[in-house]
């Protein structure tokens, strides 16, 4: 192995533990709790370092996100797949969806609610976040009506299942009446004229 080849592995290495770390402590804490300094100490590296691979606490939740956006993908097709039938993958998909948001809050902020320097539906979106909104188009595209603007329709069926995680999270809306809301939302978005 080459003296770079080795250097490129452990850089790849020091930026893969200061994503997992800064996710680690936003969980525990929130991301008020994630600084630089606070992660240049939980991996022990100075700030430079974390300052060599990220410019920044946006530039560490960007990461956080991309990365959270290619698990998100990973559960909506496993359960989009697992499915029989179009009204089940959509309703499948927006457990899925509505589970990940409210089991990884703080991972799900860094996707969804904070403002990340990424950018979201352009040609230039990386590619984990074309993956996990494709899986979203891959549910809502069965259902579609003649004429309907898919894309469209997916995000009108993503603001619903963000909508939901959202208000839930914050208290708005009480846990309990979870399913029977995202049911709703099923039979209501699948209804045939």
């Amino acid at each position: 192995m080459s003296i770079q080849t080795r250097k490129e592995r452990e850089r790849a290495e020091r930026e893969r533990l200061i994503i997992t770390a800064a996710r680690e402590l936003a969980e525990s804490e929130g991301w008020d709790a994630v600084t630089t300094r606070r992660l240049a100490a939980e991996i022990e590296y100075s700030q430079p370092v974390l300052y060599s691979h990220f410019k920044g606490k946006d530039a560490i939740m960007a990461a956080v996100a991309v990365q959270g956006c290619a698990e998100m993908a990973a559960e909506l097709r496993t359960a989009r797949t697992a499915a029989k039938g179009a009204r089940a993958a959509l309703a499948a998909v927006g457990e899925a969806y509505t589970s990940f948001g409210r089991r990884r809050p703080a991972l799900y902020d860094a996707m969804f609610t904070h403002a990340v320097d990424l950018p979201f539906a352009t040609e230039e979106a990386p590619a984990p976040l074309k993956e996990a909104f494709g899986e979203l188009l891959a549910a809502v595209a069965p259902i579609a009506a003649e004429g309907d603007d898919t894309g469209l329709l997916t995000e009108t069926y993503w603001a619903g299942l963000h909508g939901l995680v959202t208000l839930m999270r914050s208290g708005r809306l009480p846990e309990g009446a979870h399913e029977q809301r995202l049911a709703l939302l099923i039979g209501h978005f699948t209804a045939t004229s």
